[in-house]
């Protein structure tokens, strides 16, 4: 099902959680793992160090130019063998690449011919910089763009023994479920398909759309209706610790297009304690 998962890290306390899950998912699922690093082109062209070597009077940037990209370079290395340290503890033997570039441009470009799965930190070192965390901008160009399935990784790991997926009968809900089904098939986990409406004629038919879906397959599945506004209810879920994984579609145009495709899914995705993993 999955036979290469890569995982941008930055070497923060998030990204060695998200080499956790990868690890736990290689095992899994008999998947390799590729650890890549992003030198961000955007430290090297310093626009602020610029402005702010100008202001105090020290020489211009350029001078400085060979230490930082030296500096930056070391750090990547460094990163980059804490990855390998980590997987191999694990008894996991990952492949470790180091690129120069726009950090998003360059995760889905290397994701192309190398991967299956994209696995992203829930924050990344630069959090709290804004644009340059992983999740916001980064995270939402990745999944729109990509192609691939994104999994976002919270900042504390727990064992995934069950699942869910997020459901309304759409196309990327559907995309969604199909792709649930396989994990949970491939992984044994139980999977919960919730759909969240306050119309009880529509659950009905959206939870008989799953289930027929489901029925061929033969896998430890459920059905589960919650009633109120979509991304409180499935926050209110997640934070129950009914499940340790959720799967979500992403970027829908129907009457889930603000959850599905917006600011609803960063919100909940940055609140969530579990792994959420977009599909288009």
């Amino acid at each position: 099902m999955v036979k290469n998962i890569l995982i941008p890290t930055d070497g923060s306390d998030f990204g060695k959680t998200a080499i956790a899950y990868g690890i736990a998912l290689a095992g899994k699922l008999g998947a390799g793992l590729l650890g890549l690093h992003v030198v961000d082109v955007r430290l090297l062209q310093g626009p602020v160090f610029t402005d702010l070597s100008g202001s105090i009077g020290v020489p211009p940037y350029q001078e400085f130019f060979p230490a930082i990209e030296s500096s930056l370079e070391t750090k990547a290395d460094e990163i980059l063998l804490g990855f390998r340290e980590q997987c191999e503890k694990a008894g996991i033997h990952p492949e470790t690449k180091k690129v120069t570039g726009v950090i998003d441009e360059t995760i889905i470009e290397e994701a192309k011919g190398c991967c299956d799965w994209i696995l992203l930190a829930q924050r990344g070192e630069h959090f709290h910089i804004g644009d340059g965390a992983l999740l916001g901008s980064t995270a939402q160009s990745v999944v729109r763009n990509s192609g691939k399935p994104v999994l976002v990784t919270p900042g504390t790991f727990r064992e995934i023994e069950s699942m869910a997926v997020a459901y309304d009968g759409s196309g990327p809900a559907h995309n969604a479920l199909k792709l649930a089904a396989e994990l949970s098939k491939a992984a044994s986990w139980p999977l919960s398909v919730i759909t969240v409406t306050n119309d009880q004629c529509l659950a009905s038919e959206i939870m008989q759309k799953a289930e027929d879906y489901l029925a061929p397959l033969k896998i430890d599945s459920t059905t589960l209706v919650l009633n109120g506004k979509e991304d409180k209810e499935l926050l209110r879920y997640i934070q129950e610790g009914a499940v340790e994984l959720l799967v979500m579609g992403a970027f829908g145009h129907n009457r889930l297009r603000e959850l599905l495709g917006g600011s609803t899914t960063s919100a909940i995705i940055r609140k969530s304690t579990i792994p959420v993993l977009l599909t288009r």
